[in-house]
């Protein structure tokens, strides 16, 4: 029996547990609480897929029997032609009629007119899909997958065409289907027929589009505000981020590891934390503001309130995101390519600017595309401070949860954000085009880095040291505000804010967590530790599958996953529940749907830094492994991830601290049962208890490095090149390349 046909029986072993072992419905209780198993199968609740048919009434689930079993002939074909064009066929069908059954027949019947309208009526519905229904629809997908790679699909290798599959099947679920339920609601009426005239109204609405302020009116549209603002926080976020690699990679600058913890500090703070810090800062009440008041005699604006606000607080924000993702590429230019141009008598200007810079233009598009993604996306900062200016991302919130109600004006508004992100991802794509910048090959590298020119090594301290100061400040007023009473009125020194959120306790001899926000903290730690390896797992693979391999609709495949990224995550957040509050997909009120969100909108950042590390890592590599008979998945785990660990914790800290900072989806998908930090501290500020929130936003920062911390130590770091073990000794191989970095 061959490795492939291995595979395959499993796979079919798993459609036939899928059908008997395990409940094919919803379990109300959840069913990783294993309370199903008591009842398991006598009840309609539990019952598997063949009681459901047999014991239950729910006859139309006999087509994913039969289509299962038709895999089963298709496997005992012994043309591999014959029995791939088998395999698509059964597992193809399969997934269509188990998607379609789902979708039309809900808890009381059909759902769709014309199904009663062709069938009649149904006597009774189905709950949404359950353990068994999901299995089943993974095994149909992995079956259309071997038979793609039985006809040779990707040279017949079943990983990399079941990965694709999977992949292509996952964001269909997770990010089309959500936001498609959206879009077909916004042109609607309420009783379900079509009625695009809101739709058309709203794409025509002056209010997005006007020129006003180049024509001498008032102001711009929505749409070229947040265009703006967008370009200018991509530019500003990729030049202080690499201004902080290069100092931090390339200069003797002494205070290194402060450095690196200042430029992650912004990026685990919830948002309107930084917002507020700013107002005490800068608002009309402000500690600067009053000062160069009384100084000047400058009457307090409020300046800080509109886009050049929102730009401060967004450029802070996601400098951090463009130093994770140009440090490694940084790191991985060849020195000996340096030493070359210096050996050919270039000084150091022209050799960074004619071979350093070039070798870093994906690190450079990658950092810029996420920067004008993340402002188009970000709804936490113009929350805070846009006042009478809003982006496309507040306007959306307004617009589904606000006092106009209006769907197809969100719709709009999401479209138009598409858009831009559309334009952003092809220019990008167009500037990296039909060029070549590896530099990570398999020899071995001797050479250090050059040092930067005179003139740039200045430049880069005077930018990267003023915003470390500026830093520091914002920061020191957010810890100040957790120890005073009230903040910015009375200032005097108080414990209570800390007590009243953390406080412990001992009850019957053990220790009871006593504090307000305990249930919440625990509640975020756990969702956040489960989805962070999720999302950085699936972004690399996803990496790895868009630099290496060829196959048909690659680019839209790319441009579907930052889709997710793109989408404000008001958006996200209401078209999961629209999607994943009934059959087929029930998902409301449970973790599922907060980890689902968190990998999905998340994992582009490990996408796009993953695909920067993978253009300078030579093809070569992957091959050599290939011709000495390793498969992809070895090839992977044993060649590509030791030299991608720039990108994987890149990805790891990202998405960990991701999900305990987001707001804007979270708010939308929290329950009683899983309330998220922040929906906690949004409340809070609603309440008025300042002191509180900040106390527990401080607590957050501290555990986020700590993990973060853990998470590097976990990771290591590549080598890629030989390093002397004892200085003034003779040059000798220490660690061999792709090696964990040792003392």
């Amino acid at each position: 029996m061959t490795n492939g046909n291995r595979k395959l029986d499993i796979v079919l072993a798993l459609g036939a547990a899928a059908l008997t072992l395990v409940p094919w419905y919803r379990i109300e209780g959840g069913f990783f609480g294993f309370g199903w198993i008591a009842d398991f199968p006598s009840t309609a609740a539990t019952a598997p897929g063949l009681l459901q048919i047999t014991n239950h009434g729910k006859i139309w689930l006999i087509g994913v029997v039969l289509f299962l079993a038709l895999a089963g002939l298709g496997r005992s074909l012994r043309d591999p032609a014959l029995r791939g064009r088998g395999l698509v066929l059964a597992g193809a069908l399969g997934l269509l009629f188990l998607s379609l059954q789902g979708l039309a027949i809900g808890f009381t019947g059909w759902t769709w007119t014309i199904s009663e309208n062709l069938f009649g009526m149904l006597a009774d519905g189905q709950p949404s899909m359950g353990a068994g229904a999901i299995l089943m629809s993974m095994v149909f997908v992995l079956l259309v997958a071997f038979g793609l790679a039985e006809r040779g699909a990707m040279k017949g290798d079943a990983f990399i065409v079941g990965s694709i599959a999977m992949l292509v099947f996952l964001v269909t679920v997770f990010v089309f289907y959500p936001i498609g339920s959206m879009f077909v609601g916004a042109v609607q009426d309420f009783d379900g027929s079509f009625n695009p005239d809101s739709f058309i109204r709203n794409a025509q609405d002056p209010g997005i589009w006007s020129l006003g302020c180049v024509s001498g009116g008032e102001r711009c549209g929505v749409a070229w505000r947040t265009l703006l603002l967008a370009i200018m926080t991509a530019l500003g976020s990729t030049l202080l981020g690499l201004a902080f690699a290069l100092l931090s990679t390339r200069t003797r600058f002494p205070y290194k590891k402060g450095l690196r913890l200042l430029t992650v500090l912004p990026i685990i703070t919830p948002p309107f934390v930084i917002g507020l810090a700013l107002t005490l800062l800068f608002g009309r009440a402000g500690v600067v503001t009053e000062a160069i008041s009384g100084l000047i005699g400058l009457e307090p604006g409020r300046w800080l309130y509109g886009l050049t606000g929102i730009w401060i607080a967004q450029v802070l924000s996601f400098t951090p995101i463009s130093f994770l993702v140009l440090i490694g590429v940084v790191e991985g230019v060849s020195p000996s390519m340096e030493e070359a141009s210096q050996t050919l008598r270039a000084d150091r200007w022209r050799t960074f600017v004619r071979v350093s810079l070039p070798l870093m233009k994906p690190g450079l598009a990658n950092a810029f595309l996420i920067g004008f993604i993340e402002s188009m996306a970000d709804f936490g900062n113009p929350l805070v401070l846009g006042g009478s200016h809003g982006v496309l991302s507040t306007e959306i919130f307004f617009a589904v949860v606000g006092s106009q109600n209006d769907p197809s004006r969100a719709a709009v508004l999401a479209i138009v954000l598409l858009c831009f992100t559309l334009s952003a991802f092809l220019a990008q794509r167009l500037w990296l085009s039909g060029k070549n910048f590896a530099t990570v090959t398999g020899k071995g590298d001797n050479g250090v880095h050059i040092a930067l020119p005179r003139g740039l090594s200045v430049a880069v301290h005077a930018v990267a040291i003023p915003w470390m100061i500026f830093t520091v400040v914002v920061y020191g007023m957010i810890l100040f505000g957790g120890f005073v009473k009230t903040w910015g009125l009375d200032n005097s020194l108080t414990f209570d804010h800390y007590a009243r959120a953390f406080s412990i306790g001992f009850e019957n001899g053990g220790i009871a967590w006593t504090g307000v926000a305990w249930n919440s903290f625990w509640t975020t730690m756990e969702i956040a530790l489960v989805s962070a390896p999720l999302t950085a797992a699936v972004g690399l693979l996803t990496a790895y599958i868009i630099v290496r391999q060829k196959f048909a609709g690659r680019n839209l495949f790319e441009f579907a996953l930052m889709m997710s990224f793109a989408i404000p995550g008001t958006v996200i957040g209401v078209s999961y529940i629209m999607a994943f509050n009934l059959p087929p997909v029930e998902m409301t009120g449970t973790a599922l749907i907060l980890i689902a969100c968190f990998v999905f909108r998340n994992m582009p950042v490990g996408v796009r830094g993953g695909i920067a590390a993978m253009s300078q890592l030579d093809k070569s590599l992957d091959e050599a492994s290939l011709t000495l008979r390793a498969d992809s998945f070895r090839t992977i785990r044993k060649v590509i991830l030791p030299l991608m660990r720039p990108a994987i914790n890149a990805a790891l800290v990202y998405s960990f601290v991701r999900a305990i900072t987001s707001i804007s989806a979270v708010i939308f998908l929290v329950s009683a049962q899983y309330n998220m930090a922040t929906s906690y501290i949004v409340g809070l500020v609603e309440n008025g208890e300042y002191g509180v929130a900040i106390a527990y936003s401080s607590m957050l920062i501290v555990v986020m490095l700590a993990v973060i911390t853990g998470f590097q130590f976990l990771v290591g770091e590549r080598r890629l090149r030989r390093e002397n073990r004892v200085a003034g000794g003779p040059r000798t191989p220490s660690v061999a390349i792709g090696q964990e970095k040792t003392a």
